[in-house]
């Protein structure tokens, strides 16, 4: 339990990372896009959406944070997000469907976070493990 407790700081920090960056997004959609200098999309409601699912992950992650036994399977969640963002990006570039230059959001937004997300999973299943060991 120790163990997964001291990822909260982490946790917390993402929540508000994350409950930032996604206010950003629903409440002014059109400021990433202009402060790359990037062309606007047409469809900035749906840009608003992915803004407020990032939000919604805040939820999680500050539940992490709190009770990292009882909602860590919410991890799961986030770092599928985490590693499937910069992926997306990588064919989305290739393909010429957005400038390499979005992928500063996968930095802040994904990539800074993996090494906390990852080694808490693991963490998790190593101490889901010693708790069903220690149950049978």
């Amino acid at each position: 339990m120790e163990k997964l407790k001291r990822y909260s700081a982490w946790f917390y920090a993402a929540a508000i990372y994350n409950a930032v960056w996604g206010a950003f997004v629903v409440l002014w959609p059109e400021g990433y896009f202009k402060i790359l200098n990037l062309p606007m999309p047409n469809y900035l409601p749906i840009w608003q959406g992915m803004g407020m699912v990032v939000g919604v992950y805040a939820l999680g992650y500050w539940l992490i944070a709190r009770d990292p036994v009882r909602y860590g399977p919410f991890v799961w969640v986030g770092l599928a997000g985490k590693l499937f963002g910069p992926i997306g990006l990588v064919f989305a570039a290739l393909k010429g469907d957005l400038p390499w230059s979005f992928g500063w959001i996968n930095l802040t937004n994904d990539i800074i976070w993996l090494p906390a997300f990852i080694a808490f999973s693991l963490d998790l299943v190593r101490f889901e493990r010693a708790k069903l060991t220690a149950t049978s």
